[in-house]
């Protein structure tokens, strides 16, 4: 299933519910607590996605399993969302930091020494310098 498809909005809130092995009066009451936000048509239904039926399952799983509360399961899929949008931020600054270097190995110019560069390697780590100590 491709990203398009897991997040095109084409469920209704029967199907959906069917789906995720809930009743349609508890995804009515997710969308009121904001876990959970289907699409609306224009006659006011609910549309679901595969990825909508998938978090619902996650918060039946958080709820009956872990016994996590409605709010905190609400905070765990906000912290979760935030987390990603990091990630992918994280991804496209490494993009651009990636195109930089390549752009200043490409350029012969005095002001750039090739020795000045310093490669980014995958390992994630902070490492503070202080000039004279070792």
């Amino acid at each position: 299933m491709t990203q398009f498809e897991a997040d095109a909005k084409v469920l209704i809130i029967s199907v959906a519910a069917r789906m995720a092995g809930m009743h349609p009066q508890t995804l009515r009451q997710y969308d009121r607590l904001g876990l959970v936000q289907p699409q609306r048509t224009p006659g006011g239904g609910r549309r679901y996605s595969a990825r909508d039926v998938a978090l619902l399952r996650e918060v039946q799983r958080l709820s009956q399993e872990e016994g996590v509360n409605l709010a905190g399961i609400k905070r765990i899929i906000e912290l979760e969302q935030w987390a990603e949008q990091l990630q992918q931020r994280v991804e496209q600054l490494e993009r651009a930091l990636d195109e930089a270097h390549r752009m200043l190995a490409e350029t012969n110019s005095a002001a750039f020494p090739s020795r000045d560069l310093v490669r980014r390697t995958t390992q994630r780590s902070v490492v503070i310098w202080r000039q004279g100590q070792l």
